[in-house]
């Protein structure tokens, strides 16, 4: 019952967001609404990772892959908006596919370092890719004049599709294969589970939604450069999942949607905002050690137990 009023509080809020990006698209508080679908995006991401018992950091690389994706596909062929997303998740798909059928074989610990290695590769490879920019990145990304007006309310649109996509495959039989790897890899092999298969598609679905993110972050910018996809993109990741809760779909986006405000508000500490915005995050990991839905489904159970108690 909670997790169904989380689910349609996600749909309400995801309507309400894209009627006021259409409604006051210029309005400062549009840009603070792409910021939180960013970063629930990339929270819903790395959180679906995690269903086979996984920590990407790479996910700052496939964010990247598919901002440079857009970016030079729009600035060299002058490929359309839509078009570039399309290319950009493909673009995340393949290469999350190759290191992944590759990576896959490890993980816990060895996996993580070895996603962080190729964060810091891909990033690296940019830098020194002239074709791309190379320090200075690639600027200049822009939807046609006539579209602007709705480019925020389709961001939006697009990205809480893909969020919700995650969520169905992570209640359909191959998410159960998901999280069946994950409690008990040798009991899913035992049953003819192609563990490896599952795990790489687990990773390839998560960066082709996570590459479709840092394609329309760089249209929200209007440039990307190497210094936007530093490791520190997962980590701010896992921070939205672990204070919204892992266990439900919704929690990344509560973790998003909260620090994304306070992101807002610590700007006006300047120099110290990184000190505040790194003590709320650590502060709400001890207050909330099972993040707010984890919180909330206890809250929820006491006050079942109390009621049925009085009415015993």
């Amino acid at each position: 019952m909670l997790f169904d009023k989380l689910n349609l509080l996600f749909l309400a809020t995801v309507a309400a967001s894209v009627a006021y990006c259409l409604a006051v698209p210029g309005a400062f508080f549009v840009q603070v609404i792409l910021w939180a679908t960013l970063a629930a995006t990339l929270g819903a991401g790395i959180r679906f990772v995690m269903l086979v018992g996984e920590l990407n950091i790479g996910t700052s690389a496939f964010y990247g892959i598919g901002g440079y994706t857009a970016a030079y596909l729009t600035t060299a062929y002058g490929l359309p908006f839509g078009v570039a997303l399309v290319a950009a998740g493909i673009a995340g798909g393949l290469v999350a596919a190759v290191f992944g059928y590759a990576t896959m074989r490890t993980s816990g610990a060895y996996f993580m370092l070895i996603s962080f290695a190729f964060a810091e590769i891909f990033r690296m490879l940019v830098v020194e890719s002239d074709f791309l920019g190379g320090n200075n990145g690639i600027i200049g990304l822009f939807v046609s004049v006539e579209y602007e007006p709705y480019f925020a309310a389709t961001v939006v649109a697009i990205l809480a599709t893909l969020i919700s996509a995650l969520a169905v495959i992570e209640n359909s039989s191959l998410g159960k294969s998901f999280i069946a790897i994950r409690e008990r890899e040798e009991i899913a092999r035992s049953v003819g589970i192609n563990v490896l298969a599952i795990r790489v598609l687990c990773l390839v679905i998560s960066s082709v939604v996570i590459a479709v993110a840092g394609a329309c972050s760089g249209f929200i910018t209007h440039l990307v450069t190497p210094n936007d996809y530093t490791f520190m993109i997962a980590v701010f990741a896992l921070a939205y999942v672990k204070l919204g809760g892992e266990e439900h779909p919704t929690g990344p986006i509560l973790g998003a949607i909260l620090l994304t405000l306070a992101a807002q508000y610590l700007i006006s500490f300047g120099a110290y905002q990184q000190v505040f915005f790194g003590t709320v995050i650590a502060v709400a990991m001890i207050l909330l050690p099972q993040g707010i839905t984890g919180r909330l489904r206890d809250l929820v159970r006491l006050t079942a137990k109390r009621t049925a108690r009085d009415a015993g």
